[in-house]
């Protein structure tokens, strides 16, 4: 008999009651042990919703008692580099949800701890398990297309009232058991607004497509009144010498993700709400993928926690690596601080020695 993977989960606020336990639970081969929340009330609701027995506010101490194989990191933003470390440090496979980490030092950290313990590290992006990306980031890799020229990655999502602190849990059905509260509104929980909740999607979508990684950026942001920013704007120089641009809003009246890739002998051009891909190569050779008719084929979030899975019983390599991540954490930890500083430019080494 086969033996299943054990999952922990730390973190059971809405993503996790929307997308990791339902896809523990219905994985076959899979056993959610557990799960940790430092807020009892929450933790209740969320066990007692999905009927899990083992329940702790102390992830030290679940990680001692239960022993899992893997475990998944779904809490405040702020807090993912603590918890994440300690679970590598325990010997155990992890996903932590998007952004990695805050600081690019500290996903520097997170890498190799992962490395030196021989554990996975996986950043929860869905968008990467998406066949439309992985043909695209096959087609980038083969050296085909030539050397990556320009690159424009845009996000525009309607996050605004949560970036207010109103997350629309007054609504019926907005939520399988309870919403995110005001947390996305407070910056010692957070972070940052429309960028750490929004643009890492978009940024580590361009680095795992492209391959690149940023070499200096130059970043504007305003709040429009909210706590946390709610639109962003990043011009990027990549190692290479490519050139870009990566922003958005969270006041879009219309969701968009797009990246487009433009290369010395073709270009990728995506439409990741839309889910249609351009690939066009040399001699202006054009492959049209088809959009998908199901919207999880195009945004499949359970995959990260499937992922997961399948490391663990060593069927799968992973498919949203920490380095990835780490990129991105990068561009955005740059982008934060040139903000902050009217725009001048920051470059990434300097990220590592402040």
């Amino acid at each position: 008999m086969q033996k299943k993977a054990r999952i922990a989960i730390i973190g059971t606020g809405w993503w996790s009651t929307f997308t990791h336990i339902p896809a523990i639970q219905q994985h076959a081969d899979a056993e959610l042990v557990a799960l940790c929340d430092a807020v009892p009330r929450r933790l209740q609701a969320a066990a007692d919703a999905f009927g899990v027995e083992q329940r702790y506010t102390d992830y030290h101490q679940m990680l001692a008692t239960e022993q899992p194989d893997g475990v998944i990191v779904a809490t405040p933003h702020a807090t993912h580099f603590q918890i994440a470390r300690a679970c590598l440090e325990h010997g155990v496979h992890v996903v932590v949800e998007k952004p990695m980490v805050l600081y690019a030092n500290d996903a520097r950290i997170l890498v190799e701890t992962a490395r030196v313990r021989g554990c996975e590290l996986i950043v929860g992006y869905p968008w990467h398990y998406s066949p439309h990306v992985l043909q695209a980031r096959a087609v980038s890799a083969s050296g085909l297309l030539g050397a990556v020229q320009f690159v424009s990655c845009i996000f525009c999502s309607g996050i605004r009232e949560l970036l207010s602190g109103h997350d629309a849990s007054d609504h019926p059905g907005a939520y399988p058991v309870h919403g995110p509260g005001a947390v996305y509104s407070q910056p010692h929980l957070s972070g940052g607004g429309m960028g750490h909740l929004q643009i890492t999607h978009a940024a580590g979508l361009l680095f795992f497509v492209s391959g690149l990684r940023a070499r200096r950026v130059l970043g504007l942001m305003s709040n429009h009144g909210l706590p946390l920013d709610l639109v962003d704007s990043m011009t990027v120089e990549f190692d290479g010498g490519a050139l870009g641009v990566v922003g958005g809003t969270g006041n879009g009246i219309q969701r968009k993700l797009d990246l487009q890739i433009h290369c010395e002998h073709g270009a990728i051009d995506m439409d990741l709400v839309r889910t249609t891909t351009t690939i066009r190569g040399p001699g202006d050779v054009r492959e049209e993928l088809e959009p998908f008719a199901d919207e999880d084929a195009g945004y499949p979030r359970f995959a990260p926690a499937n992922n997961l899975v399948e490391i663990i019983l060593g069927r799968a390599t992973n498919g949203s690596p920490g380095e990835i991540g780490q990129r991105t954490v990068e561009l955005l930890d740059a982008a934060y601080r040139s903000a902050g500083q009217g725009g001048q430019a920051v470059a990434i080494t300097d990220l590592y020695h402040s």
